[in-house]
């Protein structure tokens, strides 16, 4: 943090003080009073404003929420934010999905709502934008996925499946899979509704990932199976199982900008690298630190809750529940950093083109680590309870957080290098 403390110094050494705030027991440091001056209108200490009522938090997390780092606080969601994904053709319009049984279109730069999506039966846990921006798909607990038209504001399409685990757009088509808790994935063109289904053995298909190419889709099963299938003949090309496969749940899956390969994390506390052309397992990670041949007791295992490549360097970042993010080279299948959380990682995200991962986590503070040195460069706060998804756009200046305070927020992320 020295070098934070630095920065910092550097940057307002030519400004006068003007007033000199007692900020109390939570000692901030330069880098949050330098963002705390930038226009954020200072209110008494002793009035907290009303969001933490009726949060039984721990007194330590109750202080740390009174720490606000964000720019725009999205508050329509009356239940916990379960997800949040930006537009990807602007990155401008963020969509979020929550415990209400609503998800909410609404813009990044002012918070102002643009489409509500109603009729859900259930908590809408999976909310995205089709390849060109043009619709929007929302999908709840019970089944229930409904496709709006962004433009006119409009339901074009629905379906019912059974409960549902995952929902994804096609990377350059307005097509829609899903998996469900019955094992089944599903394929539909919207809104024509021509309807593929990929059967497989009766186990949840936890997590899924259409392949860069378009023509093929990584599924993750409660089994531990992982299969690779072929999405115009509507077979599986690739069966990973057994020895090979995971010893417990798929919780996530992740590619390679190309497709070539893949990483999935399960709860048995290990990610596997994969080879999507050959099928083969080329590498295995665990939190023990390089190649290990994971837990055969999920119980007492530490699960791996998100994975992802580096696309600038040969890197590849596990994330797992007991806090700590663990970079690995691809090549040596080396352990290169371990940078260790304070509560449970839910998510990270690499930046599009640099060697800085972010993660979110249970104790609701989200955070930006340089893989190079496995520093952490920025801390941002200002959600009551954990974060549950985060998105961060193409420039990597903006970051959208979802939260089970109610709340979704906009962080501006600034560093010395930008």
């Amino acid at each position: 943090m020295d070098t934070a403390e630095e920065n910092a110094v550097e940057l307002h050494g030519d400004e006068e003080i003007i007033e000199v705030i007692d900020l109390g027991d939570a000692e901030p440091g330069p880098d949050d009073l330098a963002d705390d001056l930038g226009g954020v209108d200072f209110e008494d200490p002793g009035q907290p404003e009303d969001d933490d009522e009726g949060w039984e938090t721990e007194d330590e997390m109750e202080a740390e929420a009174e720490q606000d780092d964000s720019e725009l606080t999205f508050s329509k969601h009356t239940g916990s934010v379960f997800c949040v994904s930006l537009d990807p053709a602007t990155n401008s319009l963020a969509v979020t999905g929550g415990e209400d049984d609503k998800a909410y279109v609404w813009r990044v730069s002012d918070g102002e709502v643009l489409l509500e999506c109603t009729g859900h039966k259930d908590s809408v846990t999976c909310a995205s934008f089709s390849h060109d921006s043009s619709l929007v798909a929302s999908g709840d607990m019970s089944g229930l996925i409904k496709v709006w038209k962004v433009e006119t504001r409009e339901e074009i399409w629905s379906f019912e499946v059974g409960d549902l685990e995952w929902l994804e757009w096609h990377p350059c088509a307005p097509v829609l899979l899903a998996g469900t808790n019955d094992g089944n994935v599903w394929m539909w063109k919207v809104p024509g509704g021509d309807c593929k289904t990929f059967e497989s053995p009766a186990c949840q298909a936890t997590s899924g990932k259409v392949l860069p190419d378009g023509k093929r889709a990584a599924v993750g099963y409660e089994d531990g199976t992982v299969r690779v299938w072929d999405l115009k003949q509507g077979h599986a090309i690739h069966v990973i199982k057994g020895q090979d496969g995971h010893q417990g749940a798929l919780t996530c899956l992740a590619c390679n900008k190309d497709g070539s390969l893949m990483l999935t994390g399960s709860v048995d506390g290990c990610a596997k690298l994969i080879n999507t052309n050959t099928g083969k397992v080329v590498g295995v990670f665990s939190a023990e630190g390089g190649k290990a041949k994971g837990s055969k007791d999920p119980e007492e295992s530490n699960s791996v809750e998100s994975v992802g490549f580096c696309n600038i360097l040969p890197l590849i970042a596990v994330a797992y529940l007991d806090g700590t993010l663990a970079i690995y080279e691809l090549s040596t299948q080396a352990l290169r950093h371990r940078c260790q959380h304070e509560a449970g990682i839910v998510h990270l995200q690499w930046e599009e083109s640099s060697s800085v991962v972010s993660t979110c986590s249970l104790d609701g503070a989200l955070r930006l680590w340089d893989a190079r040195s496995g520093n952490l460069l920025s801390e941002y706060r200002g959600h009551a309870a954990e974060i549950l998804d985060f998105t961060i756009n193409r420039e990597a200046s903006v970051a959208v957080t979802a939260s089970g305070d109610n709340r979704a927020k906009v962080f501006c992320l600034q560093r010395p290098d930008r």
